[in-house]
């Protein structure tokens, strides 16, 4: 199931556990999000997110970069510092795009940036922002309140990081904006059509987690943002008060990285960022210098 799914299976779980009825059964038909009988021989639309991401300049397959240390920092960001930030993408930028960028555009697009510098990738060096959409509402008509399995699909965005680094913030949040408009219903459709004609799925697990070496890896020099801004992820209750702490459970290998609301800081928001261990310091230190 997909963090919207999760979520829901939690909630109502906790309220069995508070003696209370459920407040949203789970629709579990999958019907809605089936492929078409018979299946096409083909793709509709091109699905590059099903393929490899680009590799390091010079290597022929990631092998090495999987093995790497890497290590994980929890980066905050205050309320202050994201207006900063959407400030510096939208300059410039409002009448381009139709409306402001979102906190997740802002955020993930200073997230590339960063990672970009602190590899010291070439100018000319391609790298991928994988972007996980929730189709829910893309679908029409939009899949049914409750909707339990995985209606999240992933998509991409491609830079050279010489481009994303030497201009402005917007022009990596409008690299993923277009990505995420591009999501639409022919997109989902096209997409499940294309995973059904795939004679093993196991690939497209997260293999990071289970130790695979042939699905797409999000690590140097690409990234991977998944959002929890809008997952009512706290103050779950079981009947004994509120949580002491939430946060992700895994979070080990290069390229992952999270986006989730500061519990303790209203308009404030926390990073989850796993990268390799000779990458980090310098992470950081653009994270937040970088912030004018």
């Amino acid at each position: 199931a997909d963090g919207p799914s999760a979520l829901h299976f939690i909630f109502e779980w906790a309220r069995i556990a508070r003696r209370e009825p459920l407040g949203l059964p789970p629709f579990l038909d999958r019907k809605v999000l089936q492929a078409g009988e018979p299946p096409v021989s083909y793709p509709l639309l091109d699905h590059a997110e099903f393929d490899h991401p680009p590799l390091l300049i010079g290597q022929t397959d990631n092998i090495e970069e999987r093995k790497k240390m890497t290590t994980v920092s929890m980066l905050k960001l205050s309320e202050t510092q994201v207006k900063k930030l959407k400030n510096m993408a939208n300059e410039g930028h409002c009448n381009d795009i139709g409306r402001p960028f979102s906190r997740y555009e802002t955020v993930t697009g200073h997230l590339w940036r960063c990672a970009c510098k602190a590899r010291g990738h070439k100018a000319e060096q391609t790298t991928a922002l994988g972007v996980c959409v929730d189709s829910r509402s893309r679908m029409q008509p939009p899949l049914p309140l409750g909707y339990f399995g995985n209606a999240t699909l992933d998509v991409i965005a491609l830079s050279r990081s010489g481009e994303l680094v030497s201009k402005p913030l917007g022009y990596a949040s409008s690299k993923i904006r277009r990505a995420i408009v591009s999501v639409t219903e022919e997109y989902v459709r096209s997409g499940i059509e294309y995973l059904k004609n795939q004679p093993d799925l196991t690939k497209f697990q997260d293999l990071h987690a289970l130790g695979g070496d042939e699905g797409p890896f999000y690590g140097n020099p690409n990234l991977g943002v998944v959002s929890w801004l809008t997952l009512p992820i706290y103050g779950l209750d079981f009947g004994w008060g509120k949580e002491i702490h939430m946060g992700p459970g895994t979070h080990d290998f290069d390229g992952d990285s999270l986006i989730l609301p500061n519990p303790n800081e209203e308009g404030g928001l926390i990073v989850a960022l796993c990268l390799q261990v000779c990458h980090m310091e310098a992470f950081k230190k653009h994270f937040y210098e970088d912030i004018i």
